[in-house]
C-alpha cells in the first residue's frame, strides 16, 4: 500500500469499529507530529517574530480578552 488512493481504498472498506479506531490512531498520530513541528519551530526561532509582534501588541493595548 504506497498511493494515497489505495490507503482511501482500505479505509473506505474498514467495519465501524475499525473506522473508529483508526480515527483515534489517526488523530494520535496527527497530533504528535504537529507537536514535533511545533517543538523544531520554537527551538529553531521560527516563532520569535511572532512573539515579539504579539508582546508588542499586548503593549500598546491592542489585544482583546477572550
Amino acid at each position: 500500500m504506497n498511493s494515497l488512493q489505495e490507503i482511501e481504498s482500505a479505509i473506505s472498506k474498514l467495519f465501524a469499529d475499525e473506522l473508529a479506531a483508526f480515527r483515534v490512531w489517526f488523530a494520535e498520530f496527527d497530533a504528535e507530529l504537529w507537536d514535533r513541528q511545533f517543538e523544531e519551530d520554537v527551538a529553531a526561532s521560527c516563532l520569535d517574530e511572532l512573539a515579539a509582534r504579539a508582546r508588542q501588541h499586548l503593549q500598546e493595548g491592542r489585544c482583546t480578552d477572550l
